[in-house]
């Protein structure tokens, strides 16, 4: 037990300057969306915005597009901007395939020397995947509430951070779950460039099916394979909440690769 939480704090010393980097980037950024939604609203800019959208997007986005064109909706966009959520999962990819790194480095041959249980690296990889989502998001919702508190209409308020709430849980059980998979390929793997490489080939191509399914209904079906399929911003703006069925997936899809991750670190030969 000693042993093993000697590893993770090792893992999270390790990652601690990307952390923080990245949680001060986000946490900006929300307030800066908070900013640029005060501005519009003065300006009464939202109505314009509107007639320069392509179709194609204004059917992809449907009845939310009201929404995402208001002071809430602005705020919003920070938990679903493909810049933000590739940062997410992008960090989760790099914390859980730390297991590969250290295989190929022979560094886990000197963990594993010592009186220390199998699974640990495995379980070290789960609870710094699981503070790194939670660091992030805190920071992101820390942003939004701030920016919310210094610049936003007071009716607004309430009604934004509920809507940033529902989208910082779904949001969160999505990067856990892409952190699952990194780390089942992980385990597998012997070189951290193929296992992120991998990984992220993975999240990049199931992101850009469910994009496609969102405005060919023939992409639907396949898309149905896609974690992405169960982030659903748009529907949250609408004030919808969370759907169960959503969360149940994606961690139905994060305990899989957890349990595969785990049989197959136990059997491979290192």
């Amino acid at each position: 037990m000693r042993n093993g939480l000697q590893l993770l704090r090792h893992s999270l010393r390790r990652y601690r300057t990307l952390l923080v980097s990245v949680c001060f980037l986000l946490a900006g950024f929300q307030v800066l969306l908070a900013l640029a939604g005060k501005s519009l609203t003065e300006l009464n800019a939202f109505g314009a915005i509107q007639n320069f959208i392509p179709d194609f997007l204004k059917q992809a986005l449907g009845e939310s597009l009201v929404s995402v064109m208001s002071f809430g909706g602005i705020v919003s966009i920070g938990y679903f901007h493909v810049a933000v959520v590739g940062a997410l999962v992008g960090v989760a990819i790099a914390v859980t395939t730390e297991t590969a790194g250290e295989i190929e480095t022979r560094f886990m041959d000197l963990v594993l020397s010592r009186p220390l249980a199998r699974h640990w690296p495995v379980t070290r990889s789960i609870a710094v995947l699981a503070a790194a989502t939670l660091s992030m998001l805190l920071a992101m919702r820390c942003g939004t509430w701030l920016g919310l508190r210094l610049l936003a209409p007071a009716e607004v308020r309430e009604s934004a951070l509920r809507i940033t709430r529902d989208l910082a849980v779904n949001l969160g059980a999505e990067v856990f779950c892409w952190g699952a998979i990194a780390l089942a390929v992980a385990s597998i793997s012997r070189r951290r460039s193929t296992a992120s490489g991998l990984a992220s080939l993975l999240a990049l191509t199931s992101y850009l099916l469910d994009y496609i399914a969102r405005v060919w209904s023939p992409a639907r079906w396949p898309d149905r394979i896609s974690p992405f399929r169960y982030y659903v911003p748009l529907d949250l703006i609408l004030g919808g909440g969370v759907p169960a069925t959503s969360l149940v997936v994606l961690l139905g899809i994060s305990a899989a690769a957890l349990v595969f991750a785990y049989a197959a670190f136990s059997r491979r030969d290192l």
